[in-house]
């Protein structure tokens, strides 16, 4: 009698549990950021990993991504009626910037998040394997527009693209390596990173001009999953990622340089690859919110794990120099 009712009271708890309890509904947490357009597959892999290890059952997050051009990311972040509190950029704000954004009482926190290599691709049927500054130069003003210009080649013209007319990494190239004088009649711009890839897999005679994180990933759209880009950032080993085999990286060489290196990010670390650009998260938010939650992951060591495995190469620690051999070459 006593075992048997002992049985009726937890069953009758148990009832009376499941009548009380309900679900609970986790809490929706949302934010917007600006990012220029050329980082969108660095910025793409972050919020992935970004919202698979900050989702829980009371919680989840909603990163939602504006990729454009990064004049336009920057406007957004100086609009007093735009909602963007957090912007991605190839460059930090000037002062005039941060006077406007301080005298409406935000507070501007800056980091630089990665260095990025700017690559040459051409076709892998492309016989050239190399390209110097010089002769960067000379194709871009239209000096030596035809590949046998330069090299022994059946080529014709080299039909230079870009990603976007007036995009940063337009920008750099055009500052950096013509010193701002315009480009010739060869030089393209094409509407993203995947049309400069598509172009240059069909078309020998192109050279595409793209960030290195686009090269270091499929350009197909087939990507890692959550949960294992979550597990490689987590992880301790740093070994570089392959370029992508459907293209040829050239090797680059500077000015003051005769050999040449690839995109490597060993070679970026120490200056060897001289096309390179630092990257910035740029934020007016403050603690306790999903921006600061976002920002704080980004710039931090989980965050910037998931940048090295892009192929860029991180804002805050060194990567594992390791030698690179290639078969047939």
């Amino acid at each position: 009698m006593r075992a048997l009712a002992s049985c009726l009271v937890v069953a009758a708890l148990c009832g009376c549990g499941k009548q009380t309890s309900k679900p609970v509904e986790p809490r929706i947490e949302e934010m917007r950021f600006a990012c220029d357009a050329s980082f969108e597959n660095i910025m793409d892999q972050e919020i992935d990993v970004f919202e698979y290890s900050y989702n829980t059952s009371r919680r989840q997050a909603w990163v939602i991504p504006y990729y454009v051009s990064q004049r336009a990311a920057i406007d957004s972040l100086l609009d007093q009626n735009n909602s963007i509190r957090t912007v991605v950029t190839s460059r930090t704000l000037n002062a005039q910037e941060k006077a406007y954004l301080k005298n409406r009482k935000l507070n501007v926190r800056e980091k630089r998040i990665a260095v990025d290599a700017i690559a040459l691709i051409v076709n892998k049927e492309n016989p050239q394997d190399q390209i110097s500054l010089k002769e960067l130069r000379a194709v871009l003003s239209g000096e030596e527009p035809l590949w046998n210009d330069m090299w022994p080649s059946k080529l014709d013209t080299v039909r230079v693209v870009f990603d976007q007319n007036g995009s940063s990494v337009m920008q750099f190239v055009k500052d950096s390596i013509c010193g701002g004088k315009p480009f010739a009649s060869n030089v393209y711009a094409e509407q993203s990173a995947r049309d400069v890839f598509d172009a240059v897999t069909s078309r020998k005679d192109a050279l595409g001009i793209v960030g290195v994180s686009w090269i270091s990933a499929n350009m197909d759209g087939t990507t890692l999953s959550k949960e294992e880009m979550r597990r490689r950032s987590t992880a301790s080993d740093t070994t570089n990622l392959a370029f992508n085999s459907q293209i040829k990286v050239l090797a680059v060489s500077g000015d003051e340089s005769i050999e040449a290196f690839k995109p490597y990010q060993a070679y970026i670390y120490d200056g060897r690859y001289p096309l390179y650009r630092s990257v910035y998260m740029i934020t007016t938010t403050v603690g306790g919110t999903l921006n600061n939650a976002f920002y704080a992951f980004v710039t931090g060591m989980q965050g910037q794990k998931v940048i090295q495995l892009t192929g860029v190469l991180p804002g805050l620690f060194q990567p594992r120099m390791v030698s690179v051999s290639v078969a047939g070459q």
